[in-house]
């Protein structure tokens, strides 16, 4: 069976705040080594009042500060947000405080709207900046070479694995080319997910960070004792789109009975496309669905998003997924 990890959207939920949500996470991290999974990560958004994650780095020394054993990193870094350099600082930076745990995700896209684009002061005129920049991260992970005048202190030396995030196929075929592990974005994007480890696959060039092809897949689950609770909480993950297709980027709201009577049948149909990789039901029917999607994609590891208004309803649909995946 595949490896199971955890990419947690530090959600901000409506009677609460910023500092519950990245407790929570915190909290799920320290949950979630004693049930197995294998890292924890967390993505960067801007200018989204319902996720607390914008400044992916800090969040990440909270949730490993909180923890001993799994690995936490960002799924991901969204690289033309930033000076390659500042990520190999702060990478390099966490890796020295817990060494041998911190993973960076990066991704190409800016992971927010055009105006935080415009106050976070980077361009996204050149598409070649994305593998330029991989390579000019990995440099500064690298030992410093004699002469060197540059450096990203403290990254130089330390072991941060790097890997290529994407929801098309243009980050398979990079991850391929540069011989790097690949997360493919499933939970929001699963159009292109066979078409993308496809072209990973088959176009993978062993390198010094990886020798075989390692591809994650990325897969909403919520779990609880029957596949209609499970379906009941999963309304929330549903609101929050509808709301995004109506402009509306707020705080996650509970569950509720009748999705139907929340959004229209576009809205609906928008978000189903999107959620189409969704496992919702008891554990009987994750364990079939998640032996499923393994037979389909190969996948070595799965990362889940588990969108679960409440924290103990969240914990224990972490707890249930555990128990399907590993039996």
């Amino acid at each position: 069976m595949a490896a199971i990890s955890i990419l947690d959207l530090c959600r901000v939920t409506e009677g609460s705040d910023a500092r519950t949500a990245l407790d929570n996470a915190r909290d799920l991290a320290a949950h979630a080594e004693h049930w197995g999974y294998t890292r924890f990560w967390l993505a960067e958004h801007h200018n989204m009042p319902g996720i607390a994650s914008a400044a992916t780095a800090l969040v990440i020394q909270h949730v490993a500060a909180g923890t001993k054993t799994i690995r936490v990193g960002a799924g991901g870094i969204m690289l033309p947000n930033h000076a390659p350099i500042v990520v190999a600082e702060q990478f390099g930076t966490l890796a020295r405080l817990f060494p041998g745990r911190i993973d960076l995700g990066l991704g190409r896209a800016p992971g927010t709207d055009g105006l935080a684009v415009q106050a976070l002061r980077r361009s996204l005129t050149d598409p070649d900046d994305f593998p330029r920049d991989i390579l000019e991260i990995q440099h500064y992970f690298r030992p410093v070479e004699p002469g060197q005048r540059l450096q990203a202190v403290p990254a130089a030396g330390v072991d941060v694995p790097i890997w290529i995030l994407g929801s098309s196929t243009y980050g398979a075929q990079l991850a391929a080319q540069l011989g790097l592990p690949y997360a493919f974005a499933s939970h929001f994007a699963p159009d292109l997910l066979l078409t993308a480890l496809a072209l990973y696959r088959q176009g993978f060039s062993p390198s010094s960070e990886l020798a075989t092809p390692y591809a994650m897949v990325g897969v909403n689950i919520i779990a609880a004792e029957t596949d209609a609770a499970a379906r009941r909480l999963a309304t929330t993950q549903q609101m929050s789109w509808a709301n995004i297709f109506r402009g509306q980027r707020g705080l996650s709201q509970p569950p509720i009975d009748d999705i139907e009577t929340y959004w229209t049948e576009t809205e609906k149909a928008q978000a189903s496309r999107m959620l189409a990789r969704s496992i919702i039901g008891s554990v009987e029917t994750v364990r079939a669905g998640i032996a499923a999607l393994v037979e389909e994609t190969g996948a070595d590891e799965l990362i889940i998003v588990s969108d679960v208004y409440d924290h103990a309803d969240r914990l224990r649909s972490f707890e249930l997924i555990a128990e399907a995946a590993h039996s």
